[in-house]
């Protein structure tokens, strides 16, 4: 029988070794968020966070505890616009990107 791994750690694993993946994930969770998708871009995010800076780290940089920040990231996650806003801005200086937001037209 062939051998399997978890889908979320295979993802981690990528994000630590690929940082344009890393990045990709990151805009990908802002898209989901701004296009009314927030429990597909929490769980992103939650990823990106364990690939990148960590729990434990980013209670420290955003001043919230380690515990609420896995509520918030979870797939029944309900954070604030203040507390995504740290959270965003944490992994986008880990992974040295800005976010630049541009409008198209709606078919």
């Amino acid at each position: 029988m062939a051998l399997t791994r978890e889908f979320r750690r295979t993802v981690i694993d990528r994000i630590r070794r690929d940082a344009s993946y890393a990045r990709a994930l990151l805009d990908e969770a802002a898209t989901l968020f701004l296009n009314g998708e927030p429990e597909t871009a929490r769980l992103a995010l939650r990823d990106l966070v364990n690939g990148t800076v960590g729990f434990e780290r980013l209670s420290a940089m955003t001043a919230t505890p380690a515990k609420s920040l896995h509520r918030m990231l979870s797939s029944k996650g309900n954070p604030s616009m203040d507390n995504l806003a740290k959270v965003f801005g944490a992994v986008r200086r880990e992974l040295g990107v800005g976010i630049k937001v541009r409008t198209v037209k709606a078919a």
